[in-house]
């Protein structure tokens, strides 16, 4: 029997009105950094075979899952966008690097919405793609590598505080494109889980699907909010018009510390208004920026 991975979200259980879609990385969890720097950019430059650019390719990466508009998506799609800036770089190609081209990838990646291991793993059985293989070598590598070095890693301060008021008024799902291993054993590793209905990763689609599937025929949108640091997660909330508050990159603490002190009172209440909402977007907007900084 065929399981469907989305039934958590299809199924979801309407106890509240209101409706609240978290993200994990970068949002309620300070891992953003180590993952990247410690655990995904290493396995890009071992299983790419960029170690003659490695610094390049460290700060292409960087800079795309980091420090950049693209900041929080999903893991194939940034891989590409990192080839794609080291292929556009005239310091890496004056040193004659082979970069990949990954086109078995990235016709999968145009194809496919469900962008995770089990998805990439059936395709890889059923075409034996080299790009797709390598690229699920890469990702279960990556994976191994986040088991063995992320735990220990807390929520920022004033998300458990968050959680625990929100709870009492809304519906709470995690909302992410990291698999959903990860997100069930960091989010049970402090105590988290039991705030949230369903912990939404990539095997269940992308975060403007995980929106789509827990609100329609549940929730009016008026009273449902995305919480989120990357542009994508505005855009998936936005794509299915509910609510965005971003927590800005950098400034986490304070972005929280906020939202438990006005922004929930006054999404409750009846919206937030107009005049904060284009507040909020214009200081998140200027911490991400779309040109890199070897560009200038």
């Amino acid at each position: 029997m065929t399981v469907d991975p989305q039934a958590p979200l299809r199924n979801l259980e309407k106890n509240h009105d209101f409706l609240v879609a978290i993200d994990s990385d970068g949002c309620a969890f300070d891992s953003m950094e180590i993952k990247h720097k410690e655990c995904f950019i290493p396995a890009i430059i071992n299983y790419w075979d960029l170690q003659p650019v490695s610094k390049y390719a460290r700060s292409a990466a960087e800079f795309v899952n980091l420090y950049s508009k693209w900041r929080g998506i999903n893991r194939f799609p940034a891989l590409t966008m990192v080839f794609d800036l080291l292929n556009d770089w005239p310091d890496v190609l004056d040193r004659g690097a082979a970069i990949p081209e990954a086109r078995g990838l990235r016709a999968w990646i145009g194809r496919e919405t469900k962008l995770g291991n089990p998805v990439l793993a059936a395709e890889v059985d059923a075409t034996a793609d080299p790009d797709l293989v390598r690229a699920l070598d890469w990702s279960v590598g990556v994976n191994a590598a986040i088991a063995d070095m992320v735990h220990g890693v807390p929520p920022f301060p004033h998300v458990r505080e968050a959680l625990e008021m929100l709870a009492e008024k809304a519906d709470v799902i995690v909302c992410s494109a990291t698999p959903c291993e990860a997100l069930e054993r960091e989010w049970a590793e402090h105590g988290l889980a039991p705030f949230v209905q369903v912990i939404a990763g990539q095997e269940m689609g992308s975060k403007k699907e995980h929106l789509a599937l827990a609100v329609e025929g549940r929730y009016d949108k008026d009273k449902v909010i995305m919480i989120g640091d990357a542009p994508g997660d505005r855009k998936a909330a936005e794509t299915n018009g509910v609510e965005f508050y971003p927590i800005n990159p950098g400034r986490e603490e304070a972005s929280w510390a906020r939202f438990a002190a006005a922004v929930a009172d006054s999404f409750f209440a009846g919206g937030i208004t107009a005049a904060e909402k284009a507040a909020y977007i214009e200081e998140f907007e200027t911490l991400l920026p779309e040109t890199p900084p070897w560009k200038k």
